[in-house]
């Protein structure tokens, strides 16, 4: 009997490691997402807000630029801005203590300077779909970040207004 529970426990772990994938309030992840989120949400991600850009970041980095207000992505050894200036003063300071830990989904290991880090070769982060965010989110946070299923199109908050991405 203790052999079949640590076995199915064993399964269990292994299985969830080999795969990386997480489901956010729904139980299962539709096909190759190493990130996936429920259907019909009013929530999107929200990016990191920093003061100082990253010294070495990876192509992929996403965060909002408090200085300027603006979401940013990182990509092809530049910053380009994925919003006009917005509006960064409802951004709540972390008034924690840093302890350099992250999260890592899809592998079990990364050299990767970030605080969630999706790191996998055969999956991709499917952002949370939002029908009309602009419409149907009550309080977005500056550098919140989703699908926008009615445009078909990435849309992100830059404190102000939604800008939309094709």
């Amino acid at each position: 009997m203790k052999k079949s529970i640590l076995i199915a426990i064993g399964c269990c772990l292994f299985g969830s490691l080999a795969y990386g994938q997480t489901a956010i309030e729904k139980q299962t992840v539709d096909g190759d997402a190493v990130l996936d989120f429920a259907e019909n949400t009013t929530k999107g991600i929200i990016l990191p807000a920093v003061e100082t850009l990253p010294a070495t970041p990876a192509n992929g980095t996403f965060l909002f630029d408090k200085n300027d207000a603006t979401v940013k992505v990182y990509a092809n050894s530049g910053w380009t801005n994925l919003s006009d200036a917005g509006d960064g003063t409802n951004v709540l300071a972390y008034t924690g203590t840093p302890n350099n830990k992250q999260t890592v989904i899809g592998s079990q290991s990364t050299t990767v300077d970030g605080v969630l880090v999706l790191e996998a070769t055969d999956k991709a982060l499917v952002l949370p779909k939002v029908a009309s965010p602009h419409l149907n989110v009550p309080s977005p946070y500056p550098g919140m970040m989703c699908y926008d299923a009615d445009a078909k199109a990435l849309a992100v908050y830059d404190g102000v207004v939604w800008s939309y991405w094709k």
